[in-house]
């Protein structure tokens, strides 16, 4: 039997459908959605700015026990050890001058909430004049019932909740206004648009870094102790953030802002 020609190799198919490799990105409706709100907080944010107020950046981050003394403990252990919550604010020429807050997490002072940002508002008035609170919100916004929105007021001004929730103050909309200041949130989907997560960082490696000469110990016959001196670490470990390394930080943002209005626009 004689043999037939061999089989030609079969080319694509122009017609087949092609398949979906495993590293194709899907967009959805809350990707879309979260553009428009990241462009609606930059253009508020931008009007603000060009009307002359000053940014300013409020944060707050978590300092465990742990992180102060060096001790490793186990995760399920971690809950049941002290955490204080540090509260600053900073702007792109350096840290304001404000009495900072450190509070113990447990014993944070939910009648005071109100009192620490009122301090604080009247603190920017009297460096800074008429600013831009930034902030990151970490709960479930409670949103102000008022009436519809004008289509300019939507263009300028994202939609403000009554309350903005950090862990531990309340950042009321309505006491910033009262002392002439701003309140905007970073949509939680571009939280880098915030530069304090920089300052944590250097300020936690500080501490990790130099933590022992922070450190006093006192030996007797029977037992030991040490004695840290959280205070002057974090007072140094802050001082560590500088003006300058606050420029390149707030830079970096300003950056992203641009980049985020051209594309999103």
């Amino acid at each position: 039997m004689t043999p037939g020609p061999a089989p030609q190799p079969r080319g694509p198919n122009p017609q087949a459908r092609p398949t979906l490799g495993p590293h194709i990105i899907h967009r959805s409706s809350f990707d879309t959605a979260a553009r428009k709100q990241c462009l609606k907080y930059l253009k508020a944010l931008r009007t603000l700015q060009f009307n002359g107020l000053n940014t300013i950046f409020l944060g707050e981050t978590d300092i465990s026990e742990s992180l102060i003394t060096g001790e490793k403990i186990l995760q399920e252990d971690s809950l049941n050890w002290p955490t204080w919550t540090l509260i600053h604010a900073a702007s792109s020429q350096g840290w304001v001058p404000w009495r900072y807050r450190v509070l113990l997490r447990d014993e944070l002072p939910m009648k005071q909430d109100e009192d620490i940002f009122q301090e604080f508002c009247d603190s920017l008035n009297k460096f800074y004049g008429k600013c831009i609170i930034v902030v990151r919100e970490k709960r479930q916004p409670s949103v102000l019932q008022t009436k519809e929105p004008t289509a300019q007021e939507k263009i300028t001004h994202p939609q403000v909740p009554s309350v903005i929730y950090m862990s531990s103050i309340e950042c009321c909309p309505q006491i910033a206004k009262a002392n002439g200041h701003e309140l905007l949130s970073v949509p939680l989907p571009y939280n880098y648009l915030h530069p304090m997560d920089v300052a944590w960082s250097s300020l936690k490696w500080f501490i990790i870094n130099n933590r022992k000469e922070f450190c006093l110990r006192s030996i007797e016959r029977t037992y030991s102790y040490r004695c840290i001196l959280f205070s002057d670490l974090l007072e140094k470990g802050l001082e560590k953030m500088t003006p300058g390394k606050w420029k390149m930080a707030t830079n970096k943002v300003r950056r992203w802002e641009n980049y985020y209005l051209d594309t999103f626009a």
